[in-house]
């Protein structure tokens, strides 16, 4: 049996999926509407994501990318992109958000600011990525 690997969230984030499974449980248990699959599926996803969630902690500055850091890559063609390294609906803001547990994820976790890494495209080729910057949630503006 494997145990997940936990998640990080804003507090943010946190309290929105709390509000969300909150609306759901009580929809259900009042009766309203069909509790269909869709619905309870929502409510396991939600139920996982805060069961693993590690809220709020600022990871440490230190250019190492983990959960919780914003991420800008650069690609093998040249083209930049900047997200979250966290859980999906884990971000408050317009980042997009990459999954530890992604390909492109899972490649960069660990990595330094300079290093680059190789990954698995969707078609079963590879990619290389070089990680330009790694600062954590909340200083990524500055």
């Amino acid at each position: 049996m494997t145990t997940a690997q936990p998640r990080w969230l804003t507090q943010e984030a946190h309290d929105r999926l709390r509000a969300e499974l909150d609306e759901l449980l009580a929809r259900r248990a009042g009766g309203e509407g069909d509790e269909d699959g869709q619905r309870r599926a929502r409510i396991r996803e939600i139920q996982e994501l805060l069961r693993d969630a590690v809220v709020g902690e600022t990871p440490p500055d230190d250019g190492i990318a983990e959960p919780g850091m914003v991420l800008t890559v650069r690609f093998d063609d040249g083209e930049t992109e900047t997200f979250l390294l966290g859980a999906r609906g884990g971000a408050d803001d317009d980042l997009d958000v990459y999954s530890p547990e992604s390909p492109l994820g899972a490649a960069l976790s660990g990595a330094k600011q300079g290093e680059m890494r190789t990954y698995t495209v969707p078609n079963g080729g590879t990619a290389q990525v070089t990680l330009v910057r790694a600062v954590p949630h909340g200083q990524h503006r500055r």
